[in-house]
């Protein structure tokens, strides 16, 4: 996945935020995150130098919010844009626990107090068994996770999605063991590319998009970005992540994107961009292989996939 940053978007392509939300969402801020902004917001110069390339194109909004992955509301891609809408999402909290000195909860409105476009916004590649380019707007996951403190035993992220079958029809099947998990290393959620999206083209998270709050971790495949979130746990152990568990032999924990990695049933080496008819070439760590690698050093990423 690429992330790009604001300079090739002209203003007049974000929708204004008072239109979707109120005024109090962009005043004032929780005491924790505000102390973790404060202590490194800004992306690191390296990591915004690799995003002011311009050589990839925006996903249509349409094919965005129309063809998409959430099996909570359906396994088909255009289920959940016609199911998502019995999702109710407020009022909604985000529960940061586990080994955390101060565990906390998070409102949805807190975590968009937080929210600055100019420097909040990312153009981002997404790679499953397809590609888009989206402009998500969002946050660092690393400035909840500095809030809460982890402790000296933390070395996992767990991520929960909501379970309710009465608004996610979808759960009412045995198509997956619920509520949805996925985890990450702490090295990893802590990394500046690893955001928590809120929105993108400028408004609120779309329910079928994964809303009001859903992981985005780049040079990552899509299943690792877990939509829906209710709960962040920090833990010894790895997470059991719900792919991981459900098809072993075709989902690894890591999910890195890597070419020289086929899945069981089908070839990796190349992707189709929505829109486009030919497949390219896909990168490994999606492009990211700068920013990146380093976590992985040591690693047999064929073994470890």
């Amino acid at each position: 996945m690429l992330i790009r940053r604001p300079s090739d978007l002209h203003s007049s392509e974000i929708t204004a935020e008072a239109d979707y939300l109120d005024r109090r969402r962009f005043i004032g801020a929780t005491a924790a995150l505000g102390l973790a902004i404060a202590a490194g917001a800004a992306m690191p110069r390296a990591l915004a130098a690799a995003t002011r390339q311009r050589d990839d194109e925006l996903t249509p909004l349409e094919d965005v919010i129309s063809y998409n992955n959430f099996y909570e509301f359906g396994t088909g891609k255009g289920d959940p844009a016609k199911n998502a809408h019995t999702l109710r999402t407020r009022p909604w909290t985000v529960a940061v626990e586990g080994e955390a000195h101060k565990p906390q909860t998070f409102g949805i409105e807190d975590l968009w107090q937080q929210f600055s476009p100019e420097e909040r916004v990312y153009r981002l590649r997404c790679v499953e068994a397809w590609s888009m380019v989206i402009p998500w707007l969002g946050i660092p996951l690393r400035f909840l996770l500095d809030a809460v403190e982890p402790t000296s035993h933390a070395r996992f992220v767990e991520f929960t999605t909501l379970l309710d079958p009465e608004q996610m029809p979808g759960q009412r099947r045995n198509v997956l063991p619920w509520p949805y998990v996925e985890g990450l290393r702490l090295d990893e959620a802590r990394h500046p590319l690893t955001i928590l999206a809120l929105g993108l083209y400028g408004k609120a998270l779309p329910n079928q998009n994964g809303a009001p709050v859903r992981l985005v971790v780049p040079w990552k495949y899509g299943f690792k970005s877990i939509k829906s979130i209710v709960r962040i746990r920090l833990t010894r152990e790895q997470p059991r992540a719900t792919w991981n568990v459900s098809a072993p032999r075709e989902y690894g924990f890591y999910a890195n994107v890597n070419p020289d990695v086929d899945h069981p049933r089908w070839s990796q080496a190349r992707e189709r961009r929505i829109g486009e008819l030919r497949r390219r070439p896909t990168l490994p760590f999606n492009g990211y292989a700068d920013q990146v690698a380093n976590l992985y050093a040591g690693m047999d990423l064929t073994r470890l996939y």
